[in-house]
């Protein structure tokens, strides 16, 4: 079992960027694959990118290019550097994990356990 404390949400102009980063606790975190999802008031969880344990990663179409997924298995850390951010970008971000094998990390339902969330408002 591992528990996700997330951290770094804020308050950011358009454009500018935030740098999330996701806590995990338990020996074998570097065996999780870990994602980020957000959602914002009124609309659905959402995909945002993920990283498997092997260091693979993934994004959303509407963040690959402006978002960076990365981990630290020392830490026990994942982070999503957040650049060019918009104000459709705000929402309540995320972290998700998953031990074993993932069929789709863009779904919900794959992953495990998850964060309490932190939130992201980009201003025009």
């Amino acid at each position: 079992q591992v528990q996700l404390v997330e951290s770094g949400g804020g308050l950011v102009q358009a454009g500018g960027s935030l740098r999330l980063s996701c806590a995990g606790s338990g020996r074998t975190f570097s065996n999780y694959n870990m994602g980020w999802f957000r959602q914002a008031p009124g609309k659905e969880r959402e995909f945002v990118g993920a990283i498997s344990w092997g260091r693979s990663t993934y994004y959303s179409a509407t963040v690959k290019g402006r978002f960076t997924i990365s981990r630290d298995n020392a830490k026990n850390t994942v982070a999503l550097q957040m650049n060019s951010l918009k104000p459709e970008d705000t929402a309540v971000y995320y972290c998700a994990a998953k031990l074993g094998a993932v069929v789709d990390f863009a779904r919900v339902s794959q992953y495990d356990y998850w964060g309490q969330g932190t939130q992201v408002t980009v201003s025009s």
